[in-house]
């Protein structure tokens, strides 16, 4: 099975938001399959859609603990609670190439979602795999981990990035 090429920021396709997938059929698993292909090639821990450069709103997460796989699917991902109590990692993404940034999130979440099947399910995560759920799940929203910061450590990561792809 292939795997799909990302999309490197910076690009609209960041600030735009996903559209619900209708159905769950063969076209949205071969998708499903290819974002995870994509996934585990770049050596990443999840992936939203649009970050392959579809506006659908799915997510593939799998955080491969001891090279065990455990791949999740979130399709039409909803949070539908976020803990108080919050807590800090260090995020970064395989589409903003050499920057990272301290990041405080919910410590725990509840989500709804569509399986790889196309079922109902409820989730309940916390600590690093809620981050990387909620990392995921903004990208959905044209949100990117950046967007968390003050507008001037995120100008400077972003010039730092620009200066380490800028290959002119």
């Amino acid at each position: 099975m292939d795997s799909l090429p990302l999309v490197f920021a910076p690009n609209k396709i960041f600030k735009q938001i996903a559209q619900p997938v209708e159905f769950v059929n063969d076209d949205i698993r071969k998708l499903i399959d290819q974002m995870f292909n994509t996934m585990y090639k770049e050596k990443a821990v999840g992936l939203g859609a649009n970050m392959v450069g579809i506006l659908k709103r799915i997510v593939v997460v799998d955080l491969q603990k001891e090279n065990i796989l455990k791949p999740y699917t979130f399709i039409n991902p909803e949070i539908t609670w976020s803990s108080e109590e919050t807590q800090i990692f260090t995020e970064a993404s395989v589409c903003f190439l050499g920057i990272k940034a301290e990041i405080t999130r919910p410590k725990s979440i509840k989500l709804n979602y569509l399986d790889y099947e196309g079922n109902s399910k409820e989730l309940e995560a916390s600590g690093f795999f809620s981050t990387v759920i909620q990392h995921e799940i903004d990208y959905l929203n044209g949100k990117v981990f950046l967007d968390y910061l003050s507008k001037l450590k995120r100008d400077t990561l972003l010039k730092k990035m620009e200066k380490r792809t800028d290959f002119t």
